[in-house]
């Protein structure tokens, strides 16, 4: 499993990334679960805990820019904010480069430590 989704503190979705190296059929799941997270329409914030992550695939890199395009809709009327907890600045550089591909649609910050992320993510959830 390349990602997995936290949703027991709802409306607050947690993204941990394993540690796993990205494949085409991980990394499939990985963009199906987060699209899953709008299907419920009502307003969520996420922290992708990036933690584990490895490098990223630059084909990945564009996988994901592509989704976040095709996505750009549903992000908006539903994402409040995006906290990414990424210690790596390897990691943080890849991560600029996919929204260099294409812009994130809504408020993000990047963290170096889980609570942090997960204290601006929650009042993200409170400005609506």
């Amino acid at each position: 499993m390349y990602a997995k989704f936290d949703q027991t503190k709802a409306p607050l979705i947690i993204i941990e990334f394993t540690g796993e190296k990205a494949n085409a059929q991980n990394f499939a799941h990985y963009l199906r679960s987060l699209e899953e997270n709008y299907a419920r329409k009502e307003q969520i914030a996420l922290v992708f805990d990036a933690r584990k992550a490895l490098d990223l695939n630059p084909l990945y890199q564009m996988k994901q820019a592509y989704w976040l395009r095709q996505n750009k809709a549903l992000i908006e009327r539903y994402c409040q904010g995006v906290a990414y907890v990424v210690p790596n600045s390897f990691l943080r550089t890849m991560l600029g480069l996919v929204f260099k591909i294409q812009p994130n649609p809504v408020p993000f910050k990047v963290f170096e430590n889980l609570d942090a992320g997960l204290v601006w993510a929650e009042s993200q959830l409170e400005v609506q």
